[in-house]
């Protein structure tokens, strides 16, 4: 797959919750920094593998200060075989504000960049109708910048993301209309797909709502639903839904969660692993294991 057209709000990750409290030893402190590791037996993104639906790992560091500022760091491993040319690790850097009643309204403003270090694709960006051949290729990476709004009421977590960059992990002319050429045995979809000019995905819009409701016995249930609306490419347009619990024990927490995704075009979720085209939208149960230090 020349463009791995997914799924993600890490950049949610930056507004995840509402204002914490800050635990801190000395009352002089005014910021706390939080630093979780954690495995999974799939990275996955709006539903989306990034991992190949193979195992992997993600650390996250955060700051927030009592005035309300965050910031957050976020290192996680990703499929070289879908980030091409990459080095296997993406990135998200992020800051922003939260202010509001943690037991009633709060809300969330920041921005956020996520990088994956050298991945980059190549693919042609237009289709000469009259010498029937694709041409003017050039070079496109997964990167994305975003703008974040959080609104949320107790335990329940709306977000809407902005995508600020030129395009939202590699979705444009030759990241879509070429995956759909390379996964369709049909050149129809690829072929009116460039014929509609060569566009990018800036302003698409990414939506997440989220819910925990506390069982007891240091467990909680999980509830999510979100959706993406790529700009240009409504092909790419998908909703992905979850439910899961959290449980603590022993210093850990412990996650089990069903993912499901209604993509519109297979073809776009579809990853070439030697030789053979894999499903990284399929319905798939998620186990996680993870600390806080």
């Amino acid at each position: 797959m020349r463009a791995n057209i997914t799924h993600s709000l890490m950049a949610a990750l930056l507004l995840s919750g509402a204002t914490p409290a800050l635990a801190l030893a000395d009352e002089m402190a005014s910021y706390a920094v939080d630093v979780t590791a954690r495995v999974s037996s799939d990275i996955r993104t709006r539903g989306v593998s990034d991992s190949l639906n193979g195992p992997g790992a993600k650390v996250s560091i955060q700051v927030a200060h009592e005035s309300g500022l965050v910031a957050l760091a976020e290192f996680t491993t990703v499929s070289k075989k879908q980030f091409l040319n990459g080095d296997g690790v993406g990135v998200l850097l992020a800051g922003g504000y939260r202010f509001g009643d943690p037991e009633a309204w709060h809300f969330g403003l920041g921005l956020a960049s996520e990088m994956f270090p050298d991945a980059q694709f190549k693919a042609p960006h237009r289709f000469d109708a009259q010498a029937f051949t694709l041409t003017d290729e050039r070079t496109t990476n997964y990167n994305s910048q975003f703008a974040v709004l959080e609104v949320g009421y107790g335990a329940l977590e709306g977000r809407i993301a902005r995508v600020l960059s030129k395009t939202y992990r590699g979705a444009d002319t030759g990241g879509v209309c070429g995956t759909l050429l390379q996964f369709r045995a049909d050149p129809t979809k690829g072929l009116e797909c460039y014929d509609k000019g060569d566009r990018n995905s800036r302003g698409s819009m990414l939506y997440d709502l989220d819910y925990k409701y506390a069982l007891g016995m240091n467990t909680n249930l999980k509830l999510h639903a979100g959706y993406q609306q790529i700009v240009n490419f409504s092909e790419a347009n998908f909703a992905d839904y979850g439910v899961g619990l959290a449980h603590r024990w022993a210093g850990f927490d412990w996650g089990l969660d069903w993912v499901t995704t209604t993509t519109r075009t297979k073809e776009l979720y579809l990853a070439e692993d030697d030789g053979h085209a894999r499903a990284t939208d399929d319905d798939r149960w998620v186990f996680s294991i993870s600390r806080q230090f």
